[in-house]
């Protein structure tokens, strides 16, 4: 019973941390999404004003202000789904890509040799 109970609350936090990151994603392809529609679209509006090119229009802060406040906030999203260990690459963190990398070795090797 005890087992049970302590396997639901895995699944739960589990399904929990996959809508998290799930989230994430969707914010990220929005961001980028939006933000190359909000940006050809000042763009262009710039260019065909008088007295604008193409140039002056892309340094205008205008078209990357968006870019830049939202981005502000995509980071802190970012950093409260995956935190500020996904900043550091230290010991443990190479430890942890060494095995991957060793693992997806040994079942590309399985793969190829027809073993389970």
């Amino acid at each position: 019973m005890e087992k049970e109970y302590f396997e639901s609350q895995k699944y739960l936090r589990a399904k929990k941390r996959i809508k998290e990151i799930k989230g994430f994603y969707s914010h990220l392809v929005s961001y980028v999404v939006i933000n190359l529609f909000l940006s050809g679209i000042i763009i262009f509006g710039l260019t065909n004003d008088d007295g604008y090119g193409f140039f002056e229009a892309l340094s205008n802060f205008g078209v990357y202000s968006v870019w830049v406040f939202w981005g502000i906030g995509i980071f802190f999203h970012w950093l409260g789904v995956f935190g500020f260990r996904s900043i550091a690459f230290g010991k443990d963190w190479e430890e942890k890509k060494i095995k991957e990398y060793m693992d997806r070795e040994a079942d590309q090797a399985r793969r190829i040799t027809g073993r389970k």
